[in-house]
């Protein structure tokens, strides 16, 4: 297809900053790149729709961690890393909230809940409780976790959650679109439905490659997190995360964001329905993968759990199903780093997107010197 001179002009001439991915690494990366560049031609360039990968497909939780999550990662990272870990999570989601404002994102901070599937899981993440409390302290000058009855009346699970005090929830379509309005006011431009299938340095400019066409930028920005192997050598793989929403129900009392079976399962309310996910556990080699679907194996025990742990009285109809893509690998910290000398990225953000997602893009834009 040829472009018009008038496309290629506006669009894809003089380019100094090229950012690929609009999800919320990239859109922060642009926010920040924009203020302390105001002059430069920032473009953003998106393969979907929408944002595609995590970014408008997650549950929405603003999250640092589960107490058998920290637990759990504390026996392959150091304490300062897991510190380090939360310290950065939890600023990140601070930073979310100042961007865009609480309202803005619907930001409730209606703790979470982890259940445990027997007493001797429960136990064993209890005798460790002080001491994280301890751990975290610096972070939150309060202890973090707490123990609360069974409230919701959930079944086929101890009959005692450890509750994350500081944990909270937003609402994902809303942050996205507040973003993408924040950067495009600013005077970015994104290109929607277009490929990047690679790039090649020559001097001080790079030459990119997309489905559609081919330009040069100055600089060349990577936040594409789960498909970041497709166009850098970095130790990130895909993970596929299934999710599904029921139709609104009556009277719901549920109200929090929850983690079953050490966080391979998360549900919340919104909108008087239970939003459910999870379930990469149970089959890890085939959601692997950088491909959007759903799997017979994972969607069933979600409908199963729904039915039989979290609304076991209850009614309920599931009205849609969908699934996103994650980066993550053998370490939980983001990689945000030069590639060379034109080229820098931000990915690998081990499902904590909402949490570091933004923390990443401006540290991403700051590599920038």
């Amino acid at each position: 297809m040829n472009y018009s001179y008038w496309e290629l002009k506006e669009w894809f001439t003089n380019i100094d900053f090229t950012i690929v991915g609009s999800g919320i690494v990239g859109l922060n990366c642009a926010l920040v790149l924009k203020t302390k560049h105001p002059k430069a031609k920032i473009l953003i360039l998106e393969k979907g729709m929408l944002p595609q990968g995590a970014s408008t497909k997650n549950a929405g939780f603003a999250c640092f961690g589960s107490l058998s999550e920290i637990i759990d990662d504390l026996n392959s990272h150091t304490e300062e890393e897991v510190f380090n870990l939360v310290d950065q999570r939890w600023k990140g989601v601070q930073l979310l909230r100042a961007n865009l404002g609480d309202k803005n994102i619907d930001f409730q901070q209606n703790k979470g809940f982890e259940l445990c599937k027997d007493q001797a899981f429960f136990e064993e993440c209890i005798s460790q409780k002080e001491e994280i409390n301890q751990l975290l302290k610096p972070i939150f000058k309060a202890d973090v976790f707490s123990v609360s009855d069974n409230a919701f009346s959930f079944q086929k699970v101890h009959q005692q959650y450890i509750v994350n005090n500081f944990e909270g929830q937003i609402d994902t379509g809303k942050m996205a679109a507040e973003l993408l309005l924040k950067v495009q006011k600013l005077g970015v431009k994104i290109v929607n439905t277009i490929s990047v299938d690679g790039f090649t340095e020559a001097g001080n400019k790079i030459e990119v490659k997309t489905d559609k066409i081919n330009f040069t930028t100055t600089k060349l920005f990577i936040a594409t997190n789960g498909f970041a192997s497709q166009l850098l050598q970095e130790n990130v793989q895909p993970a596929r995360a299934q999710v599904l929403i029921t139709k609104p129900i009556k009277n719901l009392h549920i109200k929090g964001t929850f983690h079953l079976d050490k966080g391979y399962y998360y549900f919340r309310n919104i909108d008087d329905r239970i939003l459910f996910g999870g379930g990469r556990n149970l089959d890890f080699k085939t959601e692997e993968t950088t491909e959007f679907g759903e799997t017979a194996i994972i969607q069933n025990e979600l409908e199963k759990i729904v039915k039989e742990t979290i609304l076991p009285n209850t009614n309920f109809e599931i009205e849609h199903r969908w699934s996103g893509i994650m980066g993550v690998g053998n370490q939980k910290k983001a990689i945000v780093k030069q590639v060379s000398e034109n080229v820098f990225c931000g990915v690998r953000l081990g499902g904590m997107g909402i949490a570091i997602g933004s923390l990443v893009g401006k540290e991403l834009a700051e590599l920038l010197k």
